[in-house]
C-alpha cells in the first residue's frame, strides 16, 4: 500500500511538472517572431502570391523582465519587411513596454524577364518565365505570364529582372484620328458602324468616338485594335 501511494505521488509530481512546462510561456523573441510571421502571412495571402516563403529574425536582443500575464505584442510599423517594429507590453506592469525590430526575407514564384526587352516593346511568351525570387522590397510583383504577355515595358529589361506592374503599360490599340468600328451587342444581335476615334486609348480605356454616319460624338470603351463598344456592354 505504501509503495502504491509513493508511486502515485511520483506520478502526480511528474504530472504537475509536465503541466507546468506546458503552461510556461514561450520566450519573448519567439512570440515576436510569431507575430511578425502572422502579419506577413496574412499580407502575402491577400496579395495572391504563388508559393510564398517567409524567413523572420528578431534583430533586437534586449532582455525584458518577467511578465506574470501573457505579453501583448502589437505591430508598430510593418511597411518594410526588412525593418518591422513591434511593441511588447505587459498589462499588469505599468511602464513595461519594449520595442523590437524584426527583419524578414520574403520569396515567391514570380514572373521575370527571360530575355532582353527594349523600352516600349510588347512582351512575348518567350520573354517571360517564372522563378523564385526575393521580393522583400517589391510591392507589385507579377505572378503569372498571362498578366504580362502583350504588355509594353516602360523601360529596358535585362534577363532575370523581376516584372512589376508599375513597369508595364497596356499597348495603345486606338489612336486619335483612327478609323474604328463601333460595335454594339444585345440579345445575341451585333450591330456595327464606322467611326473616328477622337482620343487614343489602350484596351478598356474610355475614348470619344464620332459616328461616321450621324456625326454624333459618344464615349466608348476600347475593345481591341480598331474596335470600340458602348460603355454599358
Amino acid at each position: 500500500m505504501i509503495a502504491f501511494r509513493m508511486a502515485t505521488l511520483v506520478v502526480s509530481s511528474w504530472g504537475l511538472i509536465f503541466a507546468s512546462a506546458q503552461a510556461a510561456p514561450q520566450p519573448l523573441s519567439v512570440q515576436i517572431e510569431q507575430a511578425a510571421r502572422a502579419e506577413l502571412t496574412s499580407r502575402m495571402a491577400a496579395s495572391g502570391l504563388t508559393e510564398p516563403q517567409i524567413d523572420v529574425a528578431v534583430v533586437t536582443t534586449r532582455a525584458a523582465p518577467p511578465c506574470v500575464q501573457n505579453v501583448a505584442i502589437e505591430p508598430l510599423d510593418t511597411r518594410s519587411p526588412q525593418r518591422m517594429r513591434f511593441l511588447a507590453r505587459c498589462n499588469d506592469t505599468p511602464g513595461w513596454r519594449y520595442e523590437y525590430v524584426v527583419r524578414a526575407r520574403l520569396t515567391a514564384m514570380v514572373a521575370v524577364a527571360a530575355a532582353p526587352v527594349a523600352a516600349n516593346e510588347a512582351l512575348t511568351d518567350a520573354q517571360v518565365t517564372i522563378e523564385r525570387r526575393d521580393i522583400s522590397n517589391i510591392a507589385d510583383p507579377i505572378t503569372t505570364p498571362d498578366e504580362v504577355v502583350g504588355q509594353m515595358s516602360r523601360r529596358m529589361l535585362r534577363p532575370g529582372d523581376i516584372l512589376r506592374s508599375g513597369q508595364l503599360s497596356s499597348p495603345v490599340l486606338v489612336k486619335r484620328g483612327d478609323a474604328v468600328t463601333m460595335i454594339a451587342r444585345r440579345d445575341g444581335i451585333e450591330v456595327s458602324t464606322a467611326g473616328e476615334a477622337l482620343d487614343a486609348g489602350a484596351r478598356g480605356a474610355m475614348v470619344r468616338v464620332r459616328n461616321a454616319n450621324s456625326g454624333q460624338v459618344v464615349r466608348m470603351r476600347v475593345a481591341g485594335p480598331g474596335m470600340v463598344e458602348p460603355v454599358t456592354n
